[in-house]
């Protein structure tokens, strides 16, 4: 399951990304997103190195 973690300051975007949870996906979808980023393929910081300075500042 994927469930999105809104970080937002606007209500409309809260709402958009609630709304998320209703999308209800195929085998087939699932599995072409599975193909096309499986799971762990995601490697690195966040951020580049340069702009780490001005995270939670």
């Amino acid at each position: 399951d994927i469930v999105p973690i809104p970080g937002t300051k606007r209500i409309t975007y809260l709402e958009e990304n609630a709304a998320a949870a209703d999308i209800h996906l195929d085998a087939d979808q699932l599995a072409g997103l599975e193909a096309a980023m499986p799971p762990g393929a995601a490697a690195g910081p966040r951020y580049p190195e340069a702009f780490m300075d001005r995270v939670n500042n």
